[in-house]
């Protein structure tokens, strides 16, 4: 017998229906079947809840769970650069969050935090599931990463863990980055994605009560764009608020957060205060009057998670009728929509991570496949800033002493994470060379022993730079150096101390190749008029001293590129407190001629562009266009190019940058290897911020677009015009001390 079509649709959808039922009748709870709909699941929860379990929900660091329900706390664990577990770990450490970036490789990015994801999710199954390990006391499952502000000012003390000045590449990073962490599954994450620091974070000096003021435009132009492209493209759906002000209203209880993140950017899940960030919005701010006030705004602001002293306040506040328990279940849904995106509403074998840190399994840190992964990624930071007379790379064969000089040398320095293994520049150059080379060290010209031995050597390699904690032994808000910078310290030089030992060892030695280890950039003039080569790395990556050798050794074709502009001098910058970088800061508005520019790196090997080209002429209405470009290797050496699109406004009735990055392309080529490379180029990307509409807004006219390998290196450039277009949001702010 046929049976209709309707017929068949009919029968599916009742099994599927009966099959919901019967899961629902054996669950004690509706929210511990999988198949309803989340929010059907999170009001289940929220409706179970006693109001001293929604306090503790929202005032414990990372959640407390619901214990009573059986819902673990999905925690909160540090991830910049692999997960940190404070040291009572060990997990796969890789370059410094800046020195990330400088691969400009957003597929390796998003295996660095696969891996790093991998391991979140192990050591929380071990520690928390079937498969229990006591020896991890730290674990959760959302990490605080990637860091999404803007390195607006060299002198930021927290540079490392940015990942630079410009807000399309850092947003495309960090979309690259949370796609890694968050893993690949359409209904289950491995791990949470919770953005820091929202927004217009980049001062540590006077941070807990200070203002980063700039216009509207700004906001929605530069510094809020790598969150909404984390957020709407990379698919991350928690933040934590900046310790700073916006104009005057800290950004713990800013409108924006629910004029913009949530309503504009779709931002469900957690929001959380910094460390102490609640107790600064009446100690430091002054915002409010007290605890109670202050935990009222919270709640009215949207936020749902607070690091500090709050649950007084927040009881006091529904007390006095400041707030009430809707408002508090409007926002615990947030952390509890996470937890069921986490897996946490579902039984374990429900998760398709299910099977991560059985007993069986050997600690992923300790596989070949993320000693793997580290390594590349620390070839890939890899900078080369200068190679005059060949120097690089060098030649093992041709070599009978080396001198490896400084204090960088012989040590990796880490910030918070613990790897199963280190090897520092010295031992990575020994390995490389083995037996057949003596390689001799020392850190510093004490006794004048840095000049003996690099006089007596064939080359001598300095590894200098600063310290990721200011200095050895140094605690709170002191630094060893005033070129040094952490975080809760800003920089009050940019000059690199060790230049000094620099100019000593290359007077002995003009063979003299330096590797600056460092978190931001430092102005090192003398050295790059002298020194014949120069590369630049930085912390943390277990594998920094293998990969600094791979480099100088030719085994590896350096093509990392910078991702700040790198000042001669502090005259050349504005003051640290003006966030309107039209003022003079980032390669969009930087004035005069810096030591390096954005983009800038150099390899082994040449390239030519030809043949630029679009699809189209003009960039229509709601349009797009694809720009390409033929790089062709015409060195002897295989190697990668960094192809970058920068875009010019040539007529335009507001100030523009003057070029702004809006595509770039790691790709490898052999010797005489010729490939295209494409470039999607729309038209939200070319419009800017009409305050006057609170709306995007294209503008016609021209644009010029020119390809190459830095910021500065415009090989090709060719023109497009372009139609108008507006985008209409909102952007309406209130003071939150007024009510809702």
């Amino acid at each position: 017998m046929i049976y209709p079509l309707r017929w068949l649709f009919a029968s599916v959808l009742m099994l599927a229906m009966l099959a919901v039922a019967a899961r629902a009748a054996q669950s004690q709870y509706p929210f511990q079947t999988p198949e309803l709909p989340m929010e059907e699941r999170v009001n289940n929860v929220v409706s179970l809840m006693t109001l001293d379990e929604k306090i503790a929900f929202l005032t414990a660091r990372g959640g407390a769970g619901v214990p009573r329900l059986g819902i673990k706390s999905a925690g909160r664990v540090e991830g910049l650069h692999g997960l940190s577990m404070g040291g009572l770990t060990p997990t796969t450490i890789f370059p410094q969050a800046i020195g990330m970036a400088e691969m400009w490789d957003t597929e390796v990015m998003r295996q660095a935090a696969e891996v790093e994801g991998y391991e979140t999710r192990y050591v929380f199954q071990c520690q928390s599931g079937k498969f229990h390990q006591s020896k991890y006391k730290w674990y959760g499952l959302v990490v605080r990463a990637p860091d999404a502000d803007l390195g607006r000012d060299p002198r930021w003390g927290r540079t490392g863990q940015c990942y630079g000045e410009d807000p399309f590449f850092n947003g495309t990073m960090c979309v690259a980055f949370i796609k890694g962490l968050q893993g690949g599954d359409p209904n289950h994450w491995m791990c949470a994605s919770l953005l820091k620091h929202f927004f217009g974070y980049n001062n540590e000096n006077g941070r807990y009560g200070s203002s980063s003021d700039f216009d509207e435009r700004l906001f929605r132009e530069y510094y809020s764009v790598p969150f909404r492209m984390g957020f709407q493209e990379g698919g991350a759906r928690c933040f934590m608020a900046a310790y700073n002000a916006w104009n005057g209203i800290p950004c713990a209880v800013h409108p924006v957060i629910k004029d913009v993140a949530v309503r504009e950017w779709g931002v469900d899940g957690i929001i959380t205060t910094d460390g102490d960030g609640f107790e600064h919005l009446f100690e430091k701010h002054h915002y409010f009057a007290n605890a109670e006030e202050a935990a009222a705004g919270c709640v009215k602001a949207g936020v749902n998670q607070i690091s500090g002293n709050y649950s007084a306040g927040l009881s006091s506040a529904l007390k006095n009728n400041l707030v009430s328990e809707a408002d508090i279940d409007k926002v615990a849904k947030g952390a509890l929509r996470i937890s069921a995106r986490l897996g946490l509403l579902d039984p374990p074998e429900k998760s398709p991570f299910a099977r991560i840190g059985q007993a069986s399994e050997p600690e992923p840190w300790t596989t070949e496949k993320h000693k793997a992964v580290a390594r590349l990624a620390a070839q890939k930071s890899i900078v080369l800033l200068k190679n005059s007379q060949g120097l690089l790379p060098l030649d093992k064969t041709k070599l009978k002493t080396l001198a490896v000089i400084g204090p960088r040398a012989n040590e990796v320095l880490l910030e918070g994470g613990k790897p199963p293994y280190a090897v520092s520049p010295l031992d990575g150059i020994r390995n490389k060379v083995g037996t057949g080379v003596a390689v001799n060290f020392t850190a510093d010209n004490t006794g004048g022993e840095a000049v003996r031995l690099a006089r007596s050597a064939d080359v001598a390699i300095v590894c200098v730079g600063n310290h990721p904690t200011g200095g050895p032994g140094m605690k709170g808000g002191h630094v060893a150096l005033p070129s040094e910078g952490k975080e809760g310290v800003d920089r009050k030089s940019i000059d690199l101390e060790q230049e000094e030992l620099i100019r000593q060892v290359y007077e002995a030695n003009p063979n003299t190749i330096v590797a600056l280890i460092s978190s931001f950039p430092y102005a090192i003039n003398w050295t790059q008029e002298h020194v014949p080569a120069i590369v630049h790395l930085t912390h943390c990556s277990q594998e920094q001293g293998n990969a600094l050798a791979d480099v100088l050794f030719g085994d590896y074709n350096p093509a990392g590129r910078l991702v700040q502009t790198w000042p001669r001098s502090l005259d050349q910058l504005p003051p640290m407190m003006d966030y309107n970088i039209r003022h003079g800061r980032t390669y969009m508005y930087f004035k005069g001629e810096p030591l390096y520019h954005f983009g800038y790196g150099l390899s082994y090997t040449t390239f030519d562009y030809s043949n630029l080209k679009t699809s189209a002429p003009t960039l229509a209405k709601d349009g797009s266009l694809t720009v390409t470009v033929e790089v062709k290797n015409t060195g002897l050496r295989a190697g990668e190019e960094v192809a970058q699109l920068y875009v010019r406004h040539l007529e335009s009735k507001v100030e523009r940058p003057i070029k702004e990055l809006r595509g770039f392309k790691r790709i490898a080529l052999q010797p005489g290897e010729s490939k295209t490379v494409e470039f999607s180029l729309n038209a939200e990307s070319l419009a800017y911020w009409d305050v006057g509409q609170h709306a995007f807004v294209l503008e016609p006219g021209r644009v010029e677009l020119s390809v190459g390998g830095s910021s500065s290196a415009e090989r090709l450039k060719t023109k497009i015009a372009v139609q108008r277009i507006e985008w209409t949001e909102s952007l309406q702010f209130r003071d939150l001390r007024g009510g809702p």
